[in-house]
């Protein structure tokens, strides 16, 4: 965050503080502007399998943490976030909107049968995408081009083994 400031933002664009601030009221309105702008959910993926549904999100994940700008986006609103409780709401609130793709192909496999209908569906999606955050942002390891499926297939069996 020492960095991200509106006078920088606004230097970088060419733009004057009085512009950056005329659509944007504060620093932290900005950076969460800025995320969403990076950050997007994912389309549905509608494969009609369960296992590639789960990989095409799970590969647009390592892909999106594999870009430059959303990783340090992502670490400097997850520090701000820490001390400042609005923040701390709004990446709670951002944070699920991009849990739901990954949620709603889970639930849709519930009701087809594929998965047991005891699943804790939040927490599949934390073993789902939470290896991939965890590599990039604490190990700095590089994610393997098998990642995805790999991660898919472990979660897949974990699933079947729910009762």
């Amino acid at each position: 965050m020492p960095g991200f400031t509106v006078e920088a933002v606004a230097q970088r664009a060419g733009a004057s503080r009085a512009t950056v601030y005329r659509h944007w009221t504060s620093r932290a309105v900005l950076l969460i502007d800025a995320m969403e702008q990076v950050s997007r959910p994912f389309p549905p993926p509608a494969t009609g399998s369960l296992r590639s549904d789960l990989i095409e999100l799970v590969t647009r994940l390592v892909a999106l943490l594999a870009e430059d700008r959303f990783p340090r986006l992502m670490a400097a609103f997850v520090d701000a976030a820490e001390r400042d409780p609005a923040l701390a709401r709004l990446h709670v609130d951002i944070t699920e909107q991009r849990r739901a793709p990954v949620r709603d192909v889970l639930a849709e496999a519930r009701r087809r049968g594929d998965i047991p209908p005891t699943a804790d569906l939040e927490l599949a999606v934390d073993l789902l995408t939470g290896p991939a955050f965890y590599r990039r942002f604490i190990a700095h390891r590089e994610l393997p081009g098998d990642h995805a499926a790999a991660v898919v297939d472990h979660v897949m069996a974990a699933l079947r083994h729910v009762s």
